[in-house]
């Protein structure tokens, strides 16, 4: 009996390990919202079926040997997958986050795994013990599966949970009276959130929720947790993977003022087409009521062409496009940062803006902060102390020391159109271009072309390019090649990691790398 549960150490220790990491996985899939978590088991099922676990399998044979031969097998070979799973590198963007859901989770675990392992304590019998072992290693060796039903038998009591804490977010929100600024997009959101909180911090008290908490969970946690008596304004972001959910968090918030950064391909997978991401994007600003306003993009096609549903206000800002409110000219970019002028409407004199930020498309975020400063009241002077006290977003475009290389971060999520826009940066320094990617994903059908295409604007712009994962990189590679690229110029590493020391031996006096898309663990090769 003491020699079994000693046994059980290893096992113990191994199995707390990999049902931390199923844990992360579940987490980065929204807790298996619409099957996410689901369907990233099943596409990732041969990494999961010979993950180094599959070592329990040859506890089969020990029911051929005498139990002390099998005890011994069950020790050493959960101490061996213990070390190989403890020391195998795990890259990761977001680490699990140990939240009161996830300490729910762990408890019913707890139960699963007592209810497995109590019957053979209580009533030992050497002669059922390699059945036990066998049990034992078959539901750790189907954690990912077991991790998923445990979730699925939480969901009625997280449903309560989330009920009682979305009444009292919304009983807080009423009582404290304050507008609120939804932000939605394809591309953008958190960018854009950052970027106004910062300009309206120049005379309002104005809170943007944290980080990336743009469902509904995240900003019920906003409201509960972190938004106070001394809020002016709220500023919400609203991300959505498919129809209704945008529309979920309005009815949450009631947002008075509606911005739509961009319409593009981002979670195509989920949406289904882009009608229905156009469509996903604008309940947004069709939650308004008649006194809300809306701040659109005019050099957006798929914002121009939409046909409003309801009568709010609607002011719109561009840089190719006269017909705006708000239009930003002379724009001069450099590895210092952005300057241009503002045109108002109505207005025939300019005003310069200066910033931090690199990239052209972040003069579009900027814009969607003067305009909804200038409509709540802010001066000139005010907006464009405003402008120059952005900060920089970490991730996005990024600029960073790393010894005599210059970082151009966009590890954040990749897309189209931000890719594209981040190439065009690069292009505009003076010195070695180098690129780093592992490409972009969750595209759908459109995922080889338009990674293909990434290729092709690679080709004009970087003197290196760094692919992480050969298959998953392949359409970019191709797309290179089409376009003539030296294949000696392109370099394939299975980790971002290998890059660095890569990055050290091609770079020759100023040498800029751009960091496109820094892919978490769930999708490395």
């Amino acid at each position: 009996m003491t020699l079994f549960l000693i046994s059980l150490i290893p096992f113990l220790l191994f199995t707390i390990l990999k049902t931390k990491k199923s844990f992360h996985m579940l987490q980065q899939n929204y807790y298996d919202d619409d099957n996410r978590y689901f369907k990233w088991i099943l596409t990732n099922i041969t990494k999961i079926a010979y993950d180094s676990d599959i070592l329990f399998v040859i506890m089969i044979c020990t029911l051929f040997f005498e139990i002390g031969f099998c005890i011994g097998i069950f020790i050493v070979l959960y101490g061996i997958i213990f070390l190989l799973y403890k020391k195998k590198p795990v890259q990761v963007k977001k680490p699990l986050v140990i939240t009161s859901r996830i300490k729910r989770l762990i408890f019913t675990m707890f139960i699963f795994y007592f209810i497995m392992i109590i019957p053979f304590i209580v009533n030992f019998d050497y002669d059922n013990l390699v059945y036990a072992y066998l049990l034992l290693g078959l539901i750790t060796y189907l954690n990912y599966f077991v991790v998923m039903t445990a979730n699925f038998v939480n969901k009625p009591i997280e449903k309560c949970v989330y009920l009682y804490y979305k009444h009292k977010a919304i009983k807080k929100l009423n009582t404290m009276n304050i507008p609120v600024v939804g932000i939605t997009g394809s591309y953008g959101k958190t960018s854009s959130k950052n970027i106004i909180n910062d300009i309206l911090n120049v005379k309002l008290n104005s809170f943007a929720t944290p980080k990336s908490f743009n469902t509904p969970y995240g900003l019920i946690r906003s409201i509960n947790n972190y938004l106070d008596k001394f809020n002016d304004i709220f500023i919400a972001e609203m991300g959505a993977f498919k129809l209704g959910e945008i529309k979920q968090n309005c009815k949450l918030v009631k947002p008075k003022y509606g911005i739509i950064t961009t319409i593009g391909e981002a979670h195509l997978e989920t949406f289904g087409s882009r009608d229905n991401i156009m469509k996903g994007k604008f309940e947004l600003i069709e939650s308004l009521g008649r006194d809300g306003v809306a701040i659109l993009n005019r050099d957006d096609e798929y914002q121009v062409k939409y046909k409003l549903k309801n009568k709010c206000k609607v002011l719109w800002v561009g840089i190719n496009n006269d017909d705006v409110d708000l239009k930003a000219t002379n724009i001069k970019l450099s590895s210092n940062g952005t300057s241009f002028d503002c045109i108002f409407k109505g207005d025939k004199k300019s005003y310069n803006f200066k910033t931090k930020l690199l990239g052209t498309h972040n003069i579009y975020n900027i814009l969607n902060g003067i305009m909804l400063g200038y409509e709540l009241g802010l001066t000139i002077e005010q907006l464009q102390r405003g402008v120059s006290s952005i900060k920089p977003i970490e991730h996005r475009l990024e600029l960073k020391k790393y010894g005599n290389i210059f970082i151009i971060d966009d590890a954040y999520n990749s897309n189209p159109v931000g890719s594209k826009r981040a190439l065009e940066v690069l292009k505009l320094m003076d010195g070695v271009k180098i690129v780093v990617t592992p490409g972009m994903i969750e595209l759908g059908s459109e995922q080889y072309n338009l990674n293909y295409k990434f290729g092709e604007y690679m080709a004009s712009s970087c003197d290196y390019a760094i692919l992480i994962g050969k298959n998953q990189t392949k359409p970019i590679y191709d797309g290179l090649i089409k376009s003539g690229y030296d294949d000696k110029k392109i370099f394939i590493l299975n980790d971002v990691k290998e890059a660095f020391p890569l990055m050290n031996r091609l770079a020759k006096g100023n040498t800029y790398v751009l960091l496109e898309n820094d892919l978490p663990d769930l999708f490395n090769e």
